[in-house]
């Protein structure tokens, strides 16, 4: 499915996908307006995009942008909006759907400290029983810090923010967005790039408490000495055993990694995602003007497509949204 702007030609930017059954539901951004797509027949045929919200400036680009999340017969969509943006202001809102998106009635505020997510980088995942997580970076108190926050009536309503981390030296990574998935048990797991002595090295929280208390490890056995930021936070899925799968980039070279084990060098790009089917995983990933795809069983990774900004969702069927010259496509993966 191709979904092309209208006459305006204000570029569609940043899918995201959630899949649920048959249905495949896509979010993505278009100037300051937050849009909403779905198929109820494992995406053969897609509705027409509606406008779900245009909370004043959004945070879009560089893996800024809307998130979604299926959570029983509730649709969640998450974003950045604030009066000024640009990293001026900006509060992570959520909006739920309960009549398969066809309307978005006002949204909720997540942060409760006012423009916290002015940066515009955030995750949302859903579980079972309703149980939502949220997860940004924060800008409460000096440096940047990741917190979270649940939900446990699908998106209804957000209890209080918690932290999930903070560095000893400061600040985690400034412009890396988080990514986050929550096991069938409950589990939360939340995965994010740091800033510790002079690395910057992907972390991963686990909670089993809700989001109360994360135990945090890092992901992969070698570093990457970096003074920068490289705006690439990778993602997670969960493999068949529920254990906590992870693709990220370090330097130029996209890695396949599990906690606590030895990092797997799959190819050379940047902006990986990573999900799950019975057979193993799928990973996407940019490399120059294509998208990569590496599938289950495969040595090598094979040309997806022309565009960039994949995402990755489905433990089978598998779908993948991208940015493709100011549109946007949605197809099942071969």
């Amino acid at each position: 499915m191709h979904f092309a702007p209208d006459s305006t030609g204000v570029p569609f930017k940043q899918p995201q996908l959630a899949v649920s059954g048959k249905t495949v539901a896509v979010t993505f951004g278009s100037g300051n307006t937050i849009y909403f797509a779905s198929s109820a027949d494992e995406g053969k045929t897609f509705s027409t995009p509606v406008k779900v919200a245009e909370p004043g400036v959004i945070s879009l680009g560089m893996h800024r942008g809307p998130r979604i999340a299926i959570s029983g017969s509730t649709i969640v969509i998450s974003a950045v909006g604030g009066k000024e943006g640009k990293g001026k202001d900006g509060d992570l809102i959520a909006w739920r759907s309960t009549d398969g998106g066809k309307t978005w009635p006002h949204g909720v505020t997540v942060n409760d400290v006012p423009n916290a997510a002015r940066e515009g980088l955030h995750t949302m995942a859903a579980g079972a029983n309703n149980l939502l997580f949220a997860a940004w970076l924060d800008l409460r108190a000096k440096g940047t810090k990741l917190y979270g926050a649940i939900s446990t009536d699908g998106g209804a309503h957000w209890e209080p923010n918690r932290l999930v981390y903070e560095s000893p030296d400061g600040t985690i990574c400034q412009c890396c967005h988080p990514s986050a998935v929550i096991s069938p048990t409950g589990e939360i797991y939340v995965m994010w790039r740091n800033a510790l002595g002079g690395s910057r090295d992907m972390y991963v929280g686990r909670s089993t408490d809700h989001g109360k208390t994360f135990h945090t490890a890092k992901l992969g056995q070698d570093t990457w000495q970096l003074n920068a930021c490289p705006m690439d936070g990778g993602s997670v899925a969960l493999d068949s055993r529920g254990q906590l799968q992870s693709a990220w980039r370090r330097a130029d070279t996209i890695y396949d990694a599990e906690a606590g084990s030895q990092e797997i060098a799959i190819g050379k790009g940047k902006n990986p995602s990573i999900t799950y089917s019975a057979n193993g995983p799928y990973i996407a990933w940019s490399e120059g003007a294509n998208l990569m795809l590496r599938k289950p069983g495969q040595k090598d990774a094979q040309v997806l497509a022309e565009g960039t900004f994949v995402n990755l969702a489905g433990s089978g069927p598998v779908y993948a949204a991208w940015e493709d010259k100011g549109s946007i496509t949605v197809q099942m993966v071969p």
